[in-house]
Parts: structure tokens; C-alpha cells; sequence
């Protein structure tokens, strides 16, 4: 009788050892659950919020400057996909005519113009032109540019120029003059304006082009904490940081020095499938990013880790751009710059150059003949 009785003595003593010990692990696992559910809570809450402030594009009139090739006539493709009417411009007519034709094939109501946005008087009358034949302007896309590779010793002033009218002022033209039409739909009116790593960190040889950059940077920024921040309920303003992409745009960069060379270097490091970002795939995000809104966004590998590397040792990262600058073609003493387009050079057959050359026939960048 007393062993049966000690025996559940034992044995109701473990029960409540047991129930005790699944309340320790209960309490000490509860946290760990909380945090989970809290991280998981707020991140579908921003899901959400982000889902209802996205801007409907259906009607919307939106401007893409350098819209004939590469990321601006993806771009003019994304938004039409989405039921905007688009405008584009650009400098090459017979390019134009061609993205013209290929956005109206999707079923794009399309305003093109054959102009220079580096020219005030030029800019100020494509965005006339765009608000006559539309009525209103929703969204401003600043996307037009040149790029310049070569040593700096290789560029001349007037190619630096051509850098900062065609990167930077072409923006700030458009910019200004369609603000009054931007400015009437309020927080619903976009301005994307789509920089470059090279904004952020010094590549080199690419001096006029990360000068531009750089001031553009400044300009959207600005533009941005004018615009939407202090009680101001203007357009919202997107600054998009891409690494290198995928466009095919090799064919419509500028080399100097020893053109060959650098073009080699250069088409490499626009062609390396992870270093490098799909363009069209870009074209979705930036899409996506001024629907909703986004102050900023990165697109690439390199674009993130280089803002970061930036970020938190400026100098440093200089001073890698100096090691790489080492590794880079001495300069050519040569005179102007050359279209990747008419070079004629093996690297441009290269299977190492097949990404951006597929790009470019997709992206109405035209390569030569020994490239396709």
C-alpha cells in the first residue's frame, strides 16, 4: 500500500515537473514567435499599403526622354502595358520611327519627336507639344543620356559639355517646364529620374559622365525635398540608382583614347550576366518603384554594394576606383570619340559580349553587322 502510494507520489510530482518545463519552453520560445509574427504582420502591412497607394496608369500621360532605344523604349513598353499613353523622344530620327512603330504594334498610343533635349528651346517645346496633343502630363521619366569612355587626359571640353547637356540639363529642362502640368494632379504626378551608380561613386574613365550623373543626383534630390516633404503635396519624386544593365548600349557609347580597348573593357563589364542587371527586368522595377511612389530605388548587384561600400568608407572606395583605373587602357592620345557602332573589332563577335548583343537587337540599340 505505501509503495503504491509513493509511486504516485513520483509519478504526479514528474507530471507537474513536465507541465512546468513545457511553461519554461513555452515562455522562452513566445518571444522568438512575438518577433516572428510581428516581422511577418509588418511586412504584409506594407505589402498592402503599398498595393493602395500605387498609381493607376490607365489613361496617364507619360514622358520618357531617350525613349527610342534601351531602358527608355522598355520603359515606354512597361508603362503602355500598363494603359499609359506615352511620349517619347529622342535624337536618332530613324531610331524613333522605328520605337514609334513597335509601341503602336502592342497597341500603345504613342507621341513621338526627333529632338535634342540638351537644347532649352528644343526640350521646352517637346513638353509643349506632348501637353497639346495629350491635354495633361502625368508622369516626367528623365532618362536621355550619353556616355563617354576614355581616359581623362583623352576628353576634350567639349565632350564633357556634351556630357553635362545631354545627362543633366536635358533633366532640368523637362523638368521645369512640365512641372505647371505635373503640379495639377498633386501627390498623383510623378518625376523618375533615372541616375547611375556613377552618380554615387567615381567609375573611371567615365569622367563626364559621372560629373552629370553627380549633378543629377543633386538635382533629384533636391527636387524630391521640395517637392514632397515639409507639407508640400507636389509629384512624388523616384531616384533610380542602376548598376550596370544589359541594354545593348555599348552600340551608342562613345570611345576615345584607344577606342578598341576600351571598348573591350567596357562591353565585358556590360555584358557579365551577374554583375549586370536585365534590362527589361530593370524596366518592370522602375515601373513598379514610381507607381507606388518610391523615393529611391537600386537596381543590380553592383548598385547595392557599391552604394553601401560608399556609404560607409568614401575614401576607400576611391581609392579601389584608383586600383581599378590602373588596370584600365593607358590613354591614346587620340583625337574625339567613336560609336561603339562603327568600331569594327573582334571583341564585338565575342561570345563574352553575347548578353548585350542580344540586348541590342531586342532594344533597337542597332549593332554592326559583325556583332549580330
Amino acid at each position: 500500500m505505501c509503495r503504491r502510494v509513493a509511486a504516485r507520489r513520483r509519478a504526479a510530482r514528474g507530471t507537474g515537473d513536465a507541465v512546468l518545463r513545457g511553461m519554461a519552453f513555452r515562455k522562452r520560445r513566445s518571444p522568438v514567435l512575438f518577433s516572428a509574427a510581428a516581422f511577418v504582420a509588418a511586412a504584409l502591412a506594407r505589402t498592402a499599403f503599398r498595393a493602395l497607394r500605387q498609381l493607376d496608369l490607365r489613361g496617364r500621360v507619360v514622358v520618357i526622354t531617350g525613349g527610342s532605344r534601351g531602358l527608355g523604349l522598355l520603359l515606354a513598353e512597361e508603362f503602355g502595358r500598363h494603359g499609359a499613353r506615352v511620349a517619347i523622344a529622342g535624337r536618332d530620327a530613324e531610331a524613333l520611327y522605328r520605337a514609334e512603330q513597335r509601341l503602336q504594334a502592342l497597341g500603345v498610343e504613342v507621341h513621338a519627336a526627333a529632338c535634342d533635349l540638351g537644347d532649352r528651346a528644343a526640350a521646352e517645346a517637346f513638353i509643349d507639344g506632348v501637353a497639346r496633343a495629350f491635354g495633361r502630363i502625368d508622369v516626367l521619366v528623365n532618362n536621355a543620356g550619353v556616355i563617354q569612355v576614355a581616359p581623362m587626359q583623352d576628353l576634350r571640353v567639349e565632350e564633357l559639355d556634351e556630357a553635362m547637356r545631354s545627362n543633366f540639363w536635358s533633366a532640368v529642362y523637362t523638368t521645369l517646364r512640365a512641372l505647371p502640368h505635373l503640379r495639377r494632379h498633386g501627390r498623383a504626378a510623378r518625376i523618375v529620374n533615372v541616375v547611375s551608380i556613377g552618380g554615387r561613386v567615381a567609375v573611371p574613365h567615365l569622367l563626364g559622365y559621372n560629373a552629370s550623373k553627380f549633378a543629377m543626383m543633386g538635382f533629384s534630390e533636391s527636387v524630391q525635398a521640395e517637392l514632397t516633404h515639409g507639407g508640400a503635396r507636389g509629384p512624388r519624386v523616384t531616384t533610380v540608382i542602376p548598376g550596370p544593365m544589359r541594354t545593348g548600349s555599348i552600340y551608342n557609347a562613345a570611345f576615345g583614347g584607344s577606342p578598341q580597348h576600351e571598348f573591350g573593357w567596357f562591353g565585358l563589364a556590360s555584358s557579365l550576366p551577374i554583375a549586370t542587371i536585365d534590362a527589361r527586368r530593370a524596366a518592370r522595377r522602375v515601373v513598379a518603384a514610381a507607381r507606388e511612389g518610391r523615393a529611391e530605388v537600386k537596381l543590380g548587384l553592383s548598385s547595392h554594394l557599391l552604394s553601401w561600400a560608399h556609404g560607409i568608407a568614401p575614401q576607400a572606395t576611391v581609392r579601389l576606383m584608383g586600383l581599378i583605373n590602373a588596370l584600365l587602357p593607358a590613354p591614346g592620345g587620340g583625337e574625339g570619340t567613336t560609336k561603339g557602332r562603327d568600331l569594327r573589332t573582334p571583341a564585338q563577335g565575342s561570345v563574352l559580349l553575347r548578353l548585350s548583343n542580344e540586348a541590342a537587337r531586342r532594344n533597337n540599340e542597332a549593332p554592326p553587322a559583325a556583332a549580330r
